[in-house]
Order: structure tokens, then C-alpha cells, then sequence
């Protein structure tokens, strides 16, 4: 009985520890960028599918992100985006197996990803 006690008291011990583990992981934040190995074609797909989904305002002459101006970057930008705004699950940073996520923040300048 002591024994069974023990292994109960040890199994719910290790529940618990795991659920506090899954909420510091999912805690983390994440953003999307494009996977440097994706090509211009790829890049622009996915600048057209998130900006049909969203307001890639942002992307525009003049705005902080524009610049530098290239796919890699608006491809990053717009991913994010979407990637953000559809609740940061792994599945809406795919993209064709050209996204990556990253849990180092990729902003710079006066471009947030947040």
C-alpha cells in the first residue's frame, strides 16, 4: 500500500513538473522568418498569400519595414505577420516548408515584429 501510495504521489509529482514545462516552452516567443534557403518565386508566393490575408501596410515605401527592400525581408515580414496574428502555432510559419521559426526577436531599426 506505502508502495502504491509512493508511485501515485511520484507519478502526479512528474505531472506536474511537466505541465509547468509545457507552459514555460509555450510561454517563449516566436516569430516567422523565411527560411534563407527559399527562392525568389517562394518568397513572393508567400508576400502575395499573407498580405491577401492581412494589412501589409507596413511593407510599404516610406513605412519603417520597407526597408531593406528585398523578398527575403518582406517575405520575413509578411510571414511573421500572418504567423502572429493566427495564434503563432508551428503550422501558420510553414509556408511550404519555407518558413523557420526563430525565438531570437528579428527586429531592428524602427521595424518591430511583434
Amino acid at each position: 500500500m506505502a508502495k502504491a501510495l509512493l508511485s501515485l504521489s511520484l507519478l502526479i509529482f512528474l505531472c506536474f513538473i511537466s505541465g509547468e514545462l509545457v507552459k514555460i516552452v509555450h510561454a517563449q516567443k516566436t516569430w516567422c522568418v523565411a527560411k534563407p534557403s527559399s527562392d525568389q518565386a517562394t518568397l513572393m508566393a508567400n508576400i502575395n498569400y499573407a498580405c491577401s490575408q492581412l494589412d501589409c501596410q507596413i511593407l510599404r515605401k516610406g513605412c519603417p519595414c520597407a526597408y531593406p527592400d528585398n523578398l527575403m525581408n518582406h517575405a520575413s515580414i509578411a510571414m511573421n505577420l500572418y504567423y502572429q496574428a493566427n495564434g503563432r502555432n508551428w503550422w501558420n510559419c510553414d509556408f511550404r516548408k519555407s518558413g523557420l521559426i526563430v525565438v531570437t526577436d528579428p527586429s531592428y531599426g524602427n521595424c518591430s515584429y511583434e
